[in-house]
């Protein structure tokens, strides 16, 4: 790649980061409660593997759903777009995957979906039919416009999966939750909002067909951090963009070996634990459904980095690679890594 080109895609990224999470205060000070010392993945007694995600994590749980549909069996993406949708270029992911200046090519992008299938760099998409997938996209979301999210929806629906489709709410850029400490509308840090809804519960009832009332009392698990170097594809997470520790719940009932779901949640820009400690984490509302319905929550770190200023996960390819969406992309097999150590 030629010295020019390396230096106008390094602007691209820098103001596709700044216009996808846009400048904001820091997050509140928050005593989050952080294991002192780091622990190790377990294997536990795992029967299925969902992903979630919200803004770029959206973006990344869809790529491991399309990527390994075999193994994973439905997403829940919040202000998200379709797959592959910026092709592997900055300015189609400002433009066209954020912002809706330009068509995600929609038609193209299926038509992707079903040739990298063919070459074996994904599992076959006729196993996204039926898969349950939870999508919401707020009204006063400017960041990734909601002709965006609605390709997203219709890829799936192209698919075969069956889709939920909450875009009703006044919600900003942000992972909607009643433990969210910013208001409704916003679109600020630790972009956890309360809307006065509890997505979560339609969001797991949509994914596992029953979900039992979420424990609003002390939680009953085991926050775990763990050494995301372990899982690195080339041991190195901060040479992946990837923070040194990640974290996991752990139910009591799934450390004690009961069958339990797998859910990987995935932060997005500017929300990661170096950026706003624990926040995702604590405020997802994901911890309170985990213990009353056997399910470990992993929560993968993303970091910033000289390429990914604000700590987002890679859905346009900034660390250089061109297989960042298929079987074999740098975070996408580390994040898979650390999936087979918990599912054994």
């Amino acid at each position: 790649m030629s010295p020019s080109r390396v230096r106008t895609g390094l602007t691209l990224l820098a103001t596709l980061a700044a216009v996808l999470l846009p400048a904001h205060p820091a997050a509140a000070a928050t005593p989050y409660t952080v294991p002192p010392t780091p622990g190790t993945l377990q294997t536990y007694n795992i029967s299925a593997v969902y992903v979630a995600g919200v803004s770029s994590g959206a973006y990344m749980a869809e790529q491991l759903h399309v990527a390994y549909s075999g193994r994973i069996k439905g997403a829940a993406l919040f202000a998200g777009g379709p797959y592959y949708c910026a092709q592997y270029n900055a300015a189609r992911a400002l433009n066209a995957c954020g912002d809706n200046l330009w068509s995600t090519q929609l038609a193209g992008l299926q038509s992707y979906t079903s040739l990298w299938s063919g070459y074996g760099w994904i599992d076959p998409p006729s196993q996204l039919s039926g898969d349950p997938v939870y999508v919401f996209h707020g009204n006063n979301d400017g960041t990734v416009k909601k002709s965006v999210t609605d390709d997203l929806v219709r890829y799936y629906q192209h698919f075969g999966a069956s889709v939920s489709y909450n875009s009703g709410t006044s919600a900003g850029h942000a992972w909607v939750s009643p433990y969210g400490s910013g208001g409704c509308t916003v679109t600020a840090s630790p972009f956890v909002n309360d809307c006065g809804i509890d997505p979560q519960q339609a969001m797991f009832t949509k994914l596992y067909g029953s979900v039992s009332a979420r424990n609003t009392g002390p939680l009953t698990g085991t926050l775990v951090r763990f050494d995301q170097n372990t899982f690195a594809v080339n041991g190195l997470a901060a040479g992946l963009s990837m923070g040194g520790y990640g974290f996991a719940y752990v139910p009591s009932s799934c450390a004690s070996g009961q069958s339990c779901r797998l859910l990987v949640a995935l932060h997005g820009c500017s929300q990661g634990y170096n950026a706003v400690g624990t926040a995702f984490v604590d405020r997802a509302n994901l911890n309170q459904y985990a213990d009353t319905n056997r399910t470990v929550v992993l929560y993968p770190q993303a970091t910033a980095s000289g390429v990914n200023p604000y700590g987002c996960w890679d859905w346009w390819g900034y660390l250089g690679y061109t297989n960042y969406p298929i079987k074999g992309g740098l975070q996408l097999e580390s994040i898979m890594n650390m999936v087979r150590r918990l599912d054994g």
